[in-house]
């Protein structure tokens, strides 16, 4: 019998990818979903269809979308491979191909210079779009109903299939104007400091690409936007062709360097981009932010060290030491020092943060995320709680799962378009791991401490993933 704990990280828990592609109607519901909710949870996350190459990341996997659609009362549940370049390519000889993030010193002489996309990190709807979306490539369309795969989007042609045409795995829809914000980086070869500035507009064409330098090339994940301004933060989570051609793991932290967060208006040139100084740290995620006069205030969860990626040497950093808290940057822009005021908004650590998203951009009040571990600790669990943090009073509520599960992400949806400011639910996937199976969770977002009002029971397991989003029907 193989021991469990002499598998490779990647194998072991809910990090192990699963084989099958299902389909599954009627799932069982303990406790009652409102009738009149109706759309799909779309998840996404890596999911490797062979043994990896040389150093595996987790984030490396390929993507695979997992839908639970909610109906009548009923929930179905489906998942599918996204079939990236990358994954026919490999499914055709069968093997891997690809070093993680493309590392060309782990790739096999037959692949180099070619796509190695997984879109396995966000899926978001914009423009009648369905799409599964990674930050080193272009979105990537999928059919709603089928999760069937439709190829790159490129907006027409607008976005070139190159280096240049990079899309992030965050980008904010602005809930007034109906722009989707994004940006890309390493634009200028791989490791390179070029990024840029991407606005589409809400009928799906892109309105605008400016590029501009960051201080160094670094692994930005996410962003802020606010209805006057857009915050890009570059924080020393480096980029190395130096490493990646030594076979090192092409991203470390570089701790010796100072973070900086880029601040223009979003209809201003971009070359009057003005850049705020930050101590040593990383942002993964961000809740929400606001222009308040000359003030811009950003709400993120911050680490002092990302404990998923090693230092320059190639040493990790000991799981769960370094875990995110909620904080604010407030950032000065009619002050003549470019300092930026940090503060920390609560104690309990945790990563994956949401907010009401009919709020993007504005002044908020209901912040959301997840409570407990990390990817690194791959000997238990990792996010184990759901959190609650009222802004306004500064007081928190969490729900935690049995001891030895985990659960995803929560997203929020409204009760209806109308409702007040966090009225509505949380949906989040919860691994059960006795059963090794995984259930759809449902909260009231006002009382997540009384746990779940309505559980649907899948007989699959959702392997641990990143992010996604309710589409209404």
């Amino acid at each position: 019998m193989i021991d469990p704990e002499t598998l490779p990280y990647w194998e072991q828990g809910n990090l192990a990818p699963v084989r099958e592609e299902v389909v599954a109607h009627d799932l069982p519901v303990l406790g009652e979903l409102p009738r009149a909710l109706s759309g799909t949870l779309y998840r996404n996350g890596p999911n490797p269809q062979f043994a990896p190459r040389g150093h595996h990341h987790w984030f490396a996997g390929d993507g695979m979308v997992h839908a639970f659609r909610i109906e009548e009362g009923r929930v179905s549940y489906r998942n599918r491979w996204m079939r990236t370049p990358k994954f026919d390519l490999e499914r055709s000889q069968g093997r891997a191909l690809f070093g993680a993030f493309g590392n060309p010193a782990e790739t096999d002489p037959s692949a180099i210079g070619k796509d190695y996309g997984v879109a396995n990190t966000n899926v978001v709807r914009h423009a009648g779009r369905l799409l599964a979306l990674e930050e080193s490539h272009l979105p990537f369309a999928f059919d709603p109903l089928t999760l069937d795969s439709l190829g790159y989007h490129d907006f027409g042609g607008a976005l070139p299939h190159t280096i240049e045409g990079r899309f992030t795995a965050h980008p904010k829809i602005d809930p007034v104007t109906g722009e989707m914000v994004g940006f890309s980086y390493s634009g200028s070869g791989l490791f390179g400091t070029r990024m840029s500035l991407i606005v589409i507009g809400p009928d799906g064409t892109l309105r605008r690409q400016a590029f501009f330098d960051a201080p160094y090339c670094a692994f930005v994940h996410d962003f802020l936007l606010t209805d006057r301004h857009i915050v890009f933060p570059i924080l020393p989570v480096v980029g190395s062709m130096e490493r990646a051609r030594a076979g090192a793991p092409p991203y470390a932290w570089e701790g010796d360097r100072p973070g900086y967060l880029g601040v223009v208006g979003r209809d201003a040139p971009i070359d009057t981009m003005r850049w705020f100084e930050v101590e040593p740290c990383y942002v993964f995620h961000v809740f929400n932010a606001w222009s308040e006069g000359n003030r811009v205030v950003c709400d993120v969860l911050r680490s002092e060290h990302p404990d998923v990626f090693p230092d320059a040497n190639g040493k990790m950093p000991p799981p769960n030491v370094n875990l995110p808290k909620p904080t604010r940057w407030t950032l000065d822009l009619g002050a003549r020092t470019d300092l930026v005021r940090t503060e920390f908004l609560a104690e309990r650590q945790g990563e994956f943060p949401r907010c009401d998203e009919r709020l993007t951009g504005r002044a908020y009040r209901h912040a959301y995320y997840v409570s407990g571990g990390s990817a690194s600790d791959a000997s238990g669990p990792m996010f184990t709680g759901v959190v609650h943090l009222d802004l306004n009073t500064g007081h928190s509520a969490e729900w935690e799962v049995p001891a030895g599960d985990s659960i995803s992400e929560a997203v929020f949806v409204p009760r209806t378009p109308e409702a007040a400011e966090g009225q509505g639910w949380l949906l989040a996937v919860q691994h059960v791991a006795r059963e090794n199976r995984s259930d759809l969770l449902m909260f009231d977002a006002e009382s997540i401490e009384r746990g779940p009002i309505a559980r649907a029971m899948s007989h699959h397991r959702v392997p641990a993933g990143f992010h996604g989003n309710w589409v209404p029907l």
